[in-house]
């Protein structure tokens, strides 16, 4: 447990935005694995059989409290197909954070992820983290691919503002 804890955390923490709720569900992945605790015990694939059931956990939650309504972006256009939009990628530099350590990056970029809405991160984190398709995305969470594309493109263009408005200044006296 103390090997992975960090890991089923920060999945979960990532997925759902909250402490709280973060805790409780790598509580319960914890309780799943001492149930299976013969099988895992010297499993080289545990590491990766606990991520997975820490975003499944995330994901069950996260559909058991989902909100009743449905976005807009969720309705189809009459007449239009959802393939038919193009695909934007919107992408922070890669030197927007150069001088600061690597955890200090860590912590702005979880911090910049709470802020997003729900919908919005949890796609970003299953694409970006999970590596997850746009399809099976879409299928996991049970909404159209048009709102999985919407939701990480303006989870992307959120973040990087988010992102932005952290970055030290280099024009500050020192």
């Amino acid at each position: 447990m103390q090997s992975y804890q960090d890991m089923v955390y920060s999945t979960a923490m990532r997925i759902v935005g909250n402490d709280a709720q973060a805790q409780d569900i790598a509580q319960d992945v914890f309780l799943k694995a001492f149930e299976h605790f013969d099988r895992l015990r010297d499993s080289p694939t545990i590491g990766g059989w606990l991520k997975t059931v820490t975003t499944n956990q995330c994901l069950n939650h996260l559909s058991r409290y989902r909100k009743r309504w449905r976005f807009f972006s969720e309705f189809q256009r009459p007449g239009g197909d959802e393939d038919d939009e193009p695909e934007i990628d919107f992408a922070v530099p890669d030197t927007l954070f150069d001088e600061l350590a690597a955890d200090e990056r860590h912590n702005v970029v979880e911090r910049a992820l709470g802020r997003l809405p729900e919908h919005q991160r949890v796609a970003l984190v299953l694409f970006h983290f999970e590596d997850m398709a746009y399809d099976e995305i879409a299928r996991t969470l049970r909404i159209s691919l048009a709102k999985v594309k919407t939701d990480i493109l303006r989870g992307r263009v959120s973040l990087a503002k988010y992102l932005a408005d952290a970055r030290p200044s280099n024009d500050e006296p020192n």
